[in-house]
């Protein structure tokens, strides 16, 4: 939790700017300051958001759909109204929680059309609950993603970043994680969970809800050959995004903050400044790649002046310790 604030503060900096423009703040990515207010952007407020709605949700008995859809909406629908809302939240956020505010089914809120990162982006504390079960952790990761971004890819990218938060945070080694990957895509490849989305495939109009859902699988299937690609190639100095995408969508965001985080696996804080010192969508690649290295390391990865200004910092600790 604090991995990824610190990711987020980091690269809320450098977003929007070119590397050339990075390179006058710092002309060693390595050497990437986190700002003396470290304010964060919309990716931490809304992991935050999800935070509250799972605890709230497991305090009422075990994980399922109306369980955790019911506050989730009601903090997603806070956080749009809040007036720290101020932090350039994405378009497709800002609309689908305006139609949630309407109390409409989330399936009709929800916007099939876009695959952004605000759907994986915050979805690491359901990777950090070790009372679920596999398919909850799976079923809520595409829920959550389907409150707002419905796109099949979305919901498998989103899939995705949980595992990747759960295995690391259970000890699994780095170097295991594409290929682990790879195979819980084959086998999900054409499940469509019902029981969790709903009807939100009627929508797409194309296909029955086992090809919806397979475009998606099949889409992050392509993002995770270019992370072996970039792997490969082993280029710890080159902008990640132009070996794995620039980030602004899902499978991207977690394809190249995936890249940041394999290519310096024992080194946290490398891995966040290279995520952060990129020409994409930086805060949520740092975000990402914080988050990855926080459940990895844990909190003692990050430097103690680092983790004491970070801001948010007392919620983002106490949800660490309930988890832990």
């Amino acid at each position: 939790m604090l991995g990824l604030a610190i990711g987020d503060a980091l690269g809320k900096r450098t977003e929007f700017l070119d590397l050339d423009e990075i390179g006058q703040l710092s002309p060693d990515w390595r050497d990437l300051p986190l700002p003396k207010k470290a304010r964060v952007t919309d990716d931490t407020q809304m992991t935050l958001a999800l935070a509250r709605a799972l605890r709230d949700a497991l305090a009422e008995g075990p994980l399922a759909p109306l369980r955790l859809e019911l506050p989730l909406r009601e903090e997603f629908v806070d956080w749009w109204r809040s007036p720290d809302n101020d932090r350039a939240p994405g378009m497709t956020c800002l609309r689908s929680c305006f139609r949630l505010s309407t109390g409409r089914p989330w399936q009709d809120a929800s916007d099939l059309g876009s695959k952004g990162c605000g759907a994986n982006m915050r979805v690491a504390p359901l990777g950090l609950v070790r009372e679920l079960t596999d398919r909850q952790v799976a079923g809520a990761a595409q829920l959550q993603s389907g409150l707002t971004h419905g796109h099949p890819t979305a919901l498998a990218a989103s899939e995705l970043t949980a595992f990747t938060v759960r295995w690391l945070a259970r000890g699994v080694d780095p170097a295991e994680l594409p290929a682990r990957l790879r195979a819980h895509a084959q086998q999900q490849r054409t499940r469509y969970d019902a029981t969790w989305l709903g009807d939100l495939a009627s929508r797409d109009h194309i296909g029955s809800p086992e090809e919806f859902i397979a475009r998606g699988w099949e889409e992050n299937l392509h993002a995770l050959d270019r992370l072996d690609a970039a792997l490969a190639a082993g280029d710890v100095e080159a902008d990640p995004c132009e070996r794995t995408g620039a980030g602004w969508v899902a499978e991207e965001a977690l394809a190249t903050a995936l890249l940041c985080f394999l290519l310096l696996p024992d080194d946290p804080v490398a891995a966040v400044r290279r995520a952060a010192v990129s020409s994409g969508d930086s805060d949520s690649l740092a975000c990402l790649a914080g988050a990855f290295a926080g459940a990895r390391h844990g909190a003692d990865a990050w430097p103690g002046e680092w983790a004491d200004r970070i801001e948010y910092r007392r919620e983002l600790v106490a949800f660490g310790a309930l988890w832990d």
